[in-house]
């Protein structure tokens, strides 16, 4: 019977990478007088759901047993078009006088205002076209003034330090990538993200890097390469990238997963609510008859919709999945508590137990801000129950208490935008989604003055830690998954070398620091990391100590220069006071020569999107120039 699980599986996973059997449908959604971006279209018989662009344009793919496309905007009645032979879908949306009334603008997109407590404006702007300053205005059209309701936690970004008086660097790892799905979000819906939406390591940590395997008994291997950073050829970029030990679908341990739906007013979006379903049910095919999975739900209050149910009961699941509706307030913190309670009632030793939180994180009812779901989930993760954050929508998107919940739950964090991407996390990324294979990793690098003249670590801002915390095995930190990858950034000025970032400070006269005696002279650094197992009190030790030897960017990886790549661009969409001479079109050519094998084509996706925020920024430099004209005038 196992054999016959396995083989079905086997089967699942090749089918869920077979090359696309269908074509594709473009076109434009309007309302007879202005385009509608953020329109929603799904097929009826794959369930694809893709958004407009900011200029109302849409692209679908469709099967063949597709037949309908079904479009949606709040403020217009839906729309259901027979698809044919057609390959451009042209859509003209009729206004629903009678709900227009109770819609209001927020973000990219409309909401009702049931589910919203800012205010609305109607604007009226004869010569400005364009997404300027909270404002849509389109050929003179009133349109509402929007309040964006999206939440992110500020970023204060790391300066360089002196390795003469501050040698040392420490922080928790972190395998998030939600930030990167966020930021793709923006541009494909025409925007460029807040700058506090861009998590530079996140981004480098959403793609696959070809790392070699550890092969001795400890989980993770650690690899280094260095070459001259591309945004200033004076200075050094090191790559510190970290690969966990692969384990297969066959040697997992058993799952005692509850899945915790936020099924309030705020998740009715065709971009939440069903889209979450979707994800679910892909994946409710991947689990073995061992696993176990309830499904918990919280709107004004929570309660259990499917208690623990063994994995190959995949109709009853789904028939739960199905079922939900949403409606109502959010009372995250009373939903977190009973699905804590039935994973901790369901608890596997030595398995998999792990709550699934899939929300767009507007809790409103009871413990609801960011410190109080932080003393919350610190609790709750004592209890030996992992957390998985996966994050849905947009407008009212509260990605800050999201990142939270998963730093301070012994988590990870995703945001979902489509169903592809809810396929790489939950499909494609099974393992390392959801199965830890070593915790609370922490790394401590150390700089040898005698070669460092400063440094300046690549994101990570809120991973940080102090140096004290390192020997600490209470000090919480960051977890890995079967196969993950983890990849950190430093950036170094070497000695000799003109530091126009630190300035500089008196020797102190009782204590003398002296560079001569660093070591090796060879050694510009050493890397120590701890770990401990997934089921460990105590962490264990690993050291590497990295020469001086620098490659030439010819020479580095697809790895190293593809994160290089990533690096850059988040850097200039953060408008960081550090990207020095960084540029989009050293961004793209840097990619272009790294994308390797790419099977899945997401750097290919990466290179798209650079060129289109490339476009954008253009595009946004020409209309503020237009404004000030209009104010002179």
């Amino acid at each position: 019977m196992k054999k016959l699980l396995f083989s079905l599986i086997a089967i699942f996973l090749l089918m869920s990478f077979q090359q696309f059997d269908g074509r594709t449908i473009t076109g434009v959604i309007t309302d007879a007088t202005s385009v509608l971006p953020g329109a929603s279209i799904i097929t009826n018989y794959s369930k694809r759901l893709v958004t407009a662009d900011l200029k109302g344009r849409y692209s679908i793919q469709v099967t063949d047993k597709d037949t309908e496309l079904k479009i949606s905007y709040i403020g217009y009645k839906p729309q259901t078009i027979k698809i044919g032979k057609r390959k451009t879908i042209n859509i003209t949306m009729v206004a629903d006088n009678a709900t227009l009334n109770d819609v209001m603008i927020v973000g990219y997109g409309m909401q009702r205002k049931s589910m919203m407590t800012s205010s609305a404006a109607i604007v009226s702007n004869q010569s400005l076209a364009g997404r300027v300053a909270g404002v849509f205005v389109g050929n003179g059209q009133q349109r509402m003034e929007y309040r964006n309701e999206e939440s992110y936690k500020g970023i204060a970004e790391n300066t360089f330090h002196k390795a003469k008086s501050d040698p040392l660097s420490t922080f928790s790892i972190d395998v998030d990538a939600a930030s990167y799905s966020n930021v793709r979000r923006f541009i494909n819906g025409g925007n460029l993200p807040e700058t506090d939406a861009v998590r530079i390591e996140e981004m480098i940590n959403y793609f696959d890097y070809d790392y070699e395997q550890p092969k001795g008994k400890d989980p993770v291997n650690i690899i280094t390469e260095m070459a001259t950073a591309p945004w200033n050829n004076t200075h050094k970029l090191v790559q510190i990238g970290l690969r966990a030990k692969t384990v297969t679908t066959e040697k997992l341990p058993a799952s005692n997963l509850v899945f915790l739906i936020d099924v309030s007013g705020s998740m009715s979006a065709a971009n939440k609510l069903p889209l979450l379903v979707s994800s679910f049910k892909l994946l409710t095919d991947q689990l073995r008859e061992k696993d176990k999975v309830a499904i918990v739900v919280y709107a004004g209050n929570s309660g259990v919709v499917l208690p623990a149910t063994h994995g190959d009961e995949k109709i009853r699941i789904k028939d739960a999945l199905d079922k939900l509706s949403a409606g109502g307030s959010t009372a995250g913190g009373q939903g977190i508590e009973l699905a804590y309670k039935i994973a901790s009632e369901n608890f596997i030793k030595g398995g998999n137990n792990r709550v699934i939180l899939a929300t767009d994180g507007d809790f409103n009812v009871g413990a609801s801000s960011d410190s109080e779901m932080e003393k919350l989930i610190e609790n709750k993760r004592k209890s030996g129950v992992f957390l998985t954050v996966l994050g849905y929508g947009m407008g009212n998107y509260k990605d800050s208490k999201m990142e939270t919940l998963a730093d301070k739950g012994n988590g990870n964090y995703a945001y979902i935008d489509n169903l592809t991407e809810a396929r790489k996390v939950l499909v494609n990324e099974f393992g390392g989604t959801l199965f830890t294979v070593a915790k609370d990793v922490k790394l401590q690098i150390e700089f040898n003055p005698a070669l460092v003249q400063s440094y300046r670590l690549i994101g990570y801002e809120n991973r940080l830690l102090a140096k004290e915390d390192f020997n600490n095995d209470e000090k919480d930190a960051g977890e890995i998954g079967s196969g993950h990858r983890v990849t950190a950034l430093y950036e170094i000025i070497p000695t000799g070398v003109n530091d126009s970032f630190t300035t500089s400070v008196d020797d102190l006269k009782y204590q003398k620091t002296n560079p001569s005696n660093s070591g090796s002279s060879d050694e510009l650094l050493t890397i120590k990391l701890r770990y401990k197992e997934p089921a460990g009190s105590s962490s264990k030790l690993l050291v590497k100590a990295v020469n001086k030897n620098t490659l030439s960017m010819n020479s580095t990886s697809d790895n190293f220069r593809f994160a290089a790549a990533v690096a850059e661009f988040g850097m200039i969409l953060k408008r960081s006071a550090f990207k020095q001479n960084a540029t989009f079109e050293q961004v793209i050519a840097l990619a272009e020569t790294a994308k390797g094998k790419d099977k899945e084509g997401y750097r290919s996706e990466f290179l798209s999107m650079v060129k289109s925020a490339k476009l954008m920024a253009k595009d946004l430099l020409s209309i503020k120039d237009k404004i000030i004209m209009n104010e002179k005038n």
